[in-house]
């Protein structure tokens, strides 16, 4: 029950965002941080705001933190998702495969669903691990506002 009722999140201050490579050679993307640990508590019900404060440049950064069933359904949504993008990429993968290979008369085109199911191919691709990251690492805890000085800040969820 005591899981329920607090949430551990790090506020990570970006220290450097380098990203190299060129036209030639592929880009890399290096991202340092440190970080601090805070418990945060969660509501009865409903949502509260708190303030945070990075363990490096003192920056004041608010959050948000939702509570135990608000933020079980959030992540019940985003696994439902995840499964429905699956679901329309193996289909849609499937009628890909089997309207491209047909040999088709001269002068006739492929079906309408054709190019359909090519894009949902790519979303579904696209969808289905994002939306399922997603439904794993939501603690219910989100950054409200990021004006200059809180910019460079994230929160994430610590594991343990």
């Amino acid at each position: 029950m005591n899981a329920q009722r607090t949430v551990k999140v790090a506020v990570r201050h970006i220290l450097s965002d380098v990203v190299k490579g060129g036209v030639v050679t592929p880009r890399t993307r290096t991202v340092t941080w440190a970080s601090g640990q805070f418990q945060l508590k969660r509501p009865a019900e409903g949502r509260h705001s708190v303030e945070l404060e990075c363990p490096v440049c003192t920056a004041s950064i608010l959050a948000e933190v939702s509570d135990h069933t608000r933020t079980r359904r959030v992540r019940n949504i985003w696994a439902v998702v995840s499964a429905i993008s699956l679901v329309v990429f193996v289909a849609a993968l499937g009628y890909a495969f089997q309207e491209g290979g047909k040999t088709l008369p001269e002068g006739q085109s492929l079906p309408v669903l054709f190019p359909v199911s090519v894009v949902a191919v790519f979303v579904g691709f696209a969808m289905a691990p994002t939306a399922w990251l997603r439904s794993r690492n939501h603690v219910g805890v989100t950054m409200l506002d990021a004006p200059k000085p809180r910019r460079g800040h994230r929160i994430v969820p610590v594991r343990d």
